[in-house]
């Protein structure tokens, strides 16, 4: 058992993650702008603090208090153009310098920050192609846009301060497909609003991500394999982490090449269920490997509402 910090731990993400590890019995320490908000649940093992991390002194004295062994980044505005692309960056990069730089300087030994595919480009609005796929952690970074670009910074801090400070503090970064948190396989609306039947039915809605995923319960247990490998890891490694599966009910050989244009035969592989991103390197660094598809879970959410007493009418004698 570990003392872990999670920040944005009553974010969409942060919520299962902080449940999965205090699950999995660590003491879990949630900093967030609130103390808790209405969906975050209460865990025993939690101990949850209200502090502004955009404060730089707030954030090491959070940190300092905290007497954690490792931290997990999640704190950040997570949708691109949710805000003017100044208060992204300017907010993004902020909260990775305070966290990141402040976990190192107060004694925290393991140092994790979420990223994003959207380093690598796609949606451009000048065009995109890379040059193979699946894409990889391999595959030439191109931001775009300012959260692109601020998640891009958060992989350059680790790795500045994996230069700078005692080796025996390791940094890691993860790029989380598009994440699916539990309630949404119920028919919660997803990140963009729409429900994963509603992305499954219109292709459009999950082309702008490549069709990628994840579900929250798989990052949580990437996090959990990445922790006590981190001590053999090169400093300041990064791994994508996203479902086997694409997002679609059609091979992405077929639909990929409807929404990026030039794509027809870069995709022409992935046929089947194939992504378009690959963890193949967390599996190989780390045994991680996605134990949650689109498929089974839909299933599941299903068969659990046609069983609930609410689903139920009741029969007259």
């Amino acid at each position: 058992m570990s003392r872990i910090v999670v920040t944005g731990g009553s974010g969409r993400l942060g919520r299962t993650v902080v449940a999965g590890l205090a699950a999995s019995g660590h003491d879990v320490v949630s900093l967030d702008r609130a103390r808790r908000i209405d969906t975050t649940p209460s865990v025993e093992g939690v101990t949850h603090v209200a502090v502004d991390l955009t404060d730089a002194d707030a954030a090491r004295q959070a940190l300092v208090d905290a007497r954690a062994d490792a931290l997990i980044h999640l704190a950040a505005i997570a949708v691109p153009f949710s805000a003017p692309e100044d208060v992204i960056l300017r907010t993004n990069t902020t909260l990775a310098l305070n966290v990141l730089g402040g976990a190192a300087r107060s004694g925290i030994r393991r140092i994790v920050t979420a990223s994003s595919p959207t380093v690598l480009g796609y949606g451009a609005p000048n065009g995109w192609l890379p040059d193979r796929f699946p894409l990889d952690e391999t595959t030439p970074t191109r931001p775009w846009n300012a959260y692109a670009l601020s998640k891009l910074v958060a992989e350059q801090t680790i790795a500045m301060l994996a230069r700078e400070v005692s080796p025996d503090i390791r940094f890691a970064a993860f790029r989380p497909c598009y994440v699916i948190a539990p309630e949404e396989w119920r028919g919660a609306p997803t990140q963009q609003g729409n429900t994963v039947v509603e992305r499954l039915d219109d292709p459009a809605l999950s082309a702008p991500a490549l069709f990628n995923y994840v579900d929250a319960r798989d990052v949580t247990a990437f996090v959990e394999a990445l922790l006590p490998a981190m001590g053999d890891l090169p400093p300041a490694e990064v791994f994508f982490v996203g479902a086997a599966d694409a997002l679609a009910r059609a091979p992405l050989a077929e639909l990929l090449p409807r929404f990026l244009p030039g794509s027809d035969a870069l995709t022409a592989d992935l046929t089947g269920t194939t992504p378009a991103f690959s963890s193949a390197k967390a599996e190989r660094m780390l045994g991680w490997r996605p134990t949650r598809s689109w498929r089974t879970e839909l299933a599941v959410a299903a068969a659990t509402a046609a069983s609930s007493p609410a689903s139920r009418k009741d029969v007259p004698a």
